[in-house]
């Protein structure tokens, strides 16, 4: 169902990106710094926990050692005119890699539709 002053969607081949990222926390400043650089403007910024091959760690509390199974990351959401999503990738694997264990994953997906609320553009115009 359509509504009225909303725009329809863009069934003309994807043309909008949304990147999510997992990186270390100590990363995310320069990755924001390397992104901005390079022409992102703007990106949401969750503190998460997870895991993977990492499979967390054990650290002492008062002398007894515990299992810590969840490790502090954060997750980036970057949505990106689809021409962009390479290099938006590409740049967050160069800044956020150490080359140790739980340096992140990235994923890029499809977006249907974006939409500025404020405005009511739409796909790339939103972003």
């Amino acid at each position: 169902m359509q509504h009225a002053g909303f725009p329809q969607h863009n069934d003309k081949g994807i043309k909008v990106k949304l990147i999510i990222a997992t990186i270390k926390p100590f990363k995310l400043e320069e990755v924001r710094e390397a992104l901005t650089e390079i022409g992102v403007r703007g990106m949401m910024v969750t503190e998460i926990k997870g895991f993977g091959s990492q499979s967390g760690h054990t650290e002492i509390y008062r002398g007894a050692e515990y299992a810590v199974n969840f490790v502090p990351k954060i997750k980036l959401e970057i949505v990106v005119n689809a021409s962009m999503a390479d290099q938006v990738v590409e740049t967050i694997v160069n800044t956020a890699r150490t080359g140790k264990i739980g340096d992140g994953k990235i994923f890029v997906l499809d977006v249907a539709q974006a939409v500025r609320v404020r405005t009511g553009e739409s796909n790339e115009d939103a972003i």
